[in-house]
């Protein structure tokens, strides 16, 4: 009874981090099932795969519902993705387990650090917009009304004078039409070296890619962090179910029971936690990623290596 609730009360903190951050659920899945409930290291990462799996499924459709997934661009990563995560599970279950905690904990410090420099770094971009904002704010305030282009109807002022050729003049001097500045396309090789890393880990490690395909989506695809972590959850999806077949004829052993309440504590939490990334500013949700990494990868090393 008591590894019962356990497994639905650690569930349901789990969700919530997968449905707030689009990341998550793995990392903090094997640890609790390995060193909380148990189970073997290996069993505990095919179970995770499973844990994941519903969770993002059911964390998905409110980032579907608030755009937040690229549907296109997440398919894309995801197929190539597959490659990886069919080579790596199949290595998964020839490494000991003391080494592949170890590596696992390994990694967590690497995204950890990396994650936590893009956290410092979004959050000086979001107070220097903000700054550019007020100043803006003042200056248009400050102006004669009448001056300038109806912001609303975008119809010409009383001092602006449409010519023959189409081009605006303010007294006599032309204005030139202004064009969006289209994003550079990420380039290819890089895109397909990310999405083939992201499977490899997620099937070795079992924890579901969340904690490396966020970072992956927003250095190869140049994703915003809450565009990044709605869509992990469809690359998600698909990564974790092509691990899972993967692992089909190997000696891993998996305690459904266990899985299955751990999963359906996560669910629920995954639909809890979605409504909540709309509530923090990128900067926020990236520092709470990277914080929970450093944590979790701290917990793993020194159980598996010192104790």
């Amino acid at each position: 009874m008591e590894m019962i609730l356990i497994a639905v009360v650690v569930g349901l903190g789990v969700g919530i981090v997968v449905g707030a951050l689009g990341a998550g659920g793995g990392i903090l899945a094997v640890p609790v099932l390995v060193f909380l409930l148990g189970m073997p290291a290996h069993s505990a990462t095919a179970s995770s795969l499973i844990i994941v799996l519903i969770t993002a499924l059911a964390s998905l459709p409110h980032h579907a519902r608030q755009r937040n997934v690229e549907w296109k661009n997440g398919i894309v990563f995801a197929g190539v993705s597959v490659v990886g995560a069919v080579i790596g599970s199949r290595l998964s279950a020839v490494v000991p387990a003391p080494v592949l905690l170890t590596l696992f904990g390994a990694l967590l410090v690497a995204v950890a650090i990396a994650m936590l420099r893009r956290a410092l770094r979004t959050r000086a971009e979001e107070r220097a917009e903000a700054a550019a904002h007020g100043s803006a704010a003042e200056a248009s305030s400050s102006e004669p009304i009448g001056m300038h282009d109806d912001p609303v109807l975008d119809q010409p002022g009383p001092d602006t004078v449409e010519s023959a050729d189409g081009i605006r003049r303010h007294h006599g001097e032309a204005e030139l039409p202004t064009t969006p500045a289209r994003a550079p396309s990420p380039r290819l090789p890089l895109v397909i070296a990310a999405a083939t890393l992201t499977g490899f880990l997620t099937g070795f490690f079992g924890v579901g890619g969340g904690f490396i395909v966020v970072p992956m989506l927003v250095i190869a695809l140049g994703l915003a962090m809450r565009r990044a972590s709605g869509t992990s959850l469809l690359v998600m999806v698909i990564a974790t179910s092509a691990s899972l077949l993967a692992r089909l004829g190997t000696d891993v052993q998996i305690d459904w029971a266990t899985t299955l309440i751990f999963a359906a504590g996560s669910a629920v939490g995954g639909v809890l936690g979605g409504p909540l990334s709309g509530r923090a500013r990128p900067s926020t949700l990236t520092l709470i990623f990277s914080v929970l990494l450093g944590g979790v990868a701290a917990v793993t090393l020194v159980q598996t290596l010192l104790l």
